[in-house]
This record gives structure tokens, sequence and C-alpha cells, in this order.
């Protein structure tokens, strides 16, 4: 393995910093940042940023001192590269992250995005009730193990990832939500290698659209009894508890965070 870091030359919250980064693996790279005290919330994506008075500190620890061209360069060409717009926050990037969900191999992306995929094959709803405490809609679904959001794929007839996620949480729990209310909060990437395209899942990249809505009150929830055996209102801790290690997990804790 090679952990590599560019001089501090690019400037932020007043600042100088420099990125950190394996043209090798994730999970090393990972045990690197964990050896040298780099906190797991400098992790973007593919790389680390360090603030200047850091940087020798890690080099002793035995990181690369490579140009930020070059940098780059083995990056983009390791693969390890974590694609995102302006305006996006890379979230997790786990290798098989979907077991028995997606074919092997895969690799999952989540993304915080207030931008849309719109070709997106299935979506997510986060609901959320004010309250005290604020709780969250889960539910039991038959055909998956767990508790999970509301949400599935998306059907010729739906149009949009949008329409899709307002048809799947008046099916699943007998709530109505009209489109404008959803509010994008990011999705999943699950990429696929030319080749290990099956069924409904593509070689290359699909999307699962994640969206939130916050309702004033708990609304009741009642489930179809086929489908989703069981829906709830839970409180954050309580959801975090039975849905903590879904893929979109992360995103409910983003959006939590943010109000």
């Amino acid at each position: 393995m090679t952990v590599l870091v560019d001089p501090p030359r690019w400037q932020a919250h007043g600042r100088l910093w420099s990125h950190v980064a394996s043209d090798t693996s994730l999970e090393e790279l990972h045990a690197f940042a964990a050896r040298a005290g780099i906190p797991q919330r400098s992790f973007e994506g593919d790389h680390y940023d360090i603030p200047q008075e850091r940087y020798a500190e890690v080099v002793a620890a035995g990181a690369s001192e490579v140009s930020g061209t070059e940098l780059a360069r083995r990056l983009r060409d390791s693969g390890l590269r974590f694609r995102k717009r302006k305006g996006e926050w890379p979230l997790a990037r786990v290798e098989d992250g979907l077991a028995g969900a997606a074919p092997t191999p895969h690799v999952l992306e989540v993304v915080a995005s207030p931008l849309e995929r719109l070709g997106a094959g299935a979506s997510v709803v986060l609901a959320r009730a004010l309250g005290v405490p604020e709780r969250m809609a889960l539910v039991r679904n038959s055909t998956r193990e767990g508790w999970g959001a509301p949400g599935g794929k998306r059907e010729v007839t739906d149009g949009s990832a949008r329409a899709a996620a307002v048809r799947e949480v008046a099916e699943e729990i007998a709530v109505e939500i009209e489109q404008e209310r959803l509010v994008a909060v990011g999705y999943q990437r699950i990429t696929l290698p030319p080749g290990h395209g099956v069924r409904s899942w593509d070689e290359g990249d699909n999307y699962v659209q994640v969206y939130a809505v916050t309702l004033p009150s708990p609304v009741p929830l009642r489930p179809d009894g086929v489908e989703v055996l069981e829906a709830r209102w839970l409180s954050l801790a309580e959801a975090r508890d039975v849905a903590g290690s879904a893929a979109w997990w992360p995103l409910a804790e983003w959006w939590w965070a943010r109000g």
C-alpha cells in the first residue's frame, strides 16, 4: 500500500490544507488515518483533509509526499475516486455494501445531496414527525429482514422517483404526501462492473433516491399487512438501534442533524 499526501496548498476556513489518499485500498487508508490520529469527520469519500500544521506529522507516520497533480492522477487510476457533483457530500463507500440485495461484486456509495437523481430506479422516504421526542417512521417488510424506511422500486407508471416515493408511502403505510413536500437529501449509488448486470440491476451505476418529509405530528401508520407487516414511529435512538446498519442510514443521521 502507498498512502499519499500532497503539499498544504488548498485554502479553506482561513487555513491551508493537504489531502491524504491511498492508491490501493480505502480500508488501509482508514487504518493509516486511525494510527495517525486523523478524525473520521475529515474523510471526504476518497481522501482525508488535514490542516498544514499536521503535514510533517503525517509524513513522519509514513505517508509519501507527492504533488497535488500526482495524487489526483494516482487516485483516479486506482478506481477509488469518489464521484460527486458540486454541493454534494460523500458519506460512505463500501465494497459489496448491499450484501444479499444487490449482485456481487458491486460498490455502494452514499451521497448527501440537495440534487435529485432523476433517473433513479428506486426511492426511500425518511419520514419525521415533530414532537418531543421527534420520531421517524419505519416499517418491517415481509421480504426483507429487519426494519427500514418506506420505499421501493420505481414503476413505469410512476414517471419519476418522486412519484414512486409518494406511491410507496401510500401503499405501505397509508400516509398521503404531496410530492412538493418531499425534500431530496441524497442518494445511494450502486455500481456493478461490466458483465455483472442481472435482473433489475444494470452494469454500471444504479441509483436509489432518498427523500425526507417532516410531518407536524405522528399520523396513524396503517401497514398493508402483505408487503409491510408492521410500522412504527420510533425516536432517533430507537430507529438507530433497529436500522443503523441500513445503507441509507448515514443520510438519516445527516438530515436529522440539520434539523
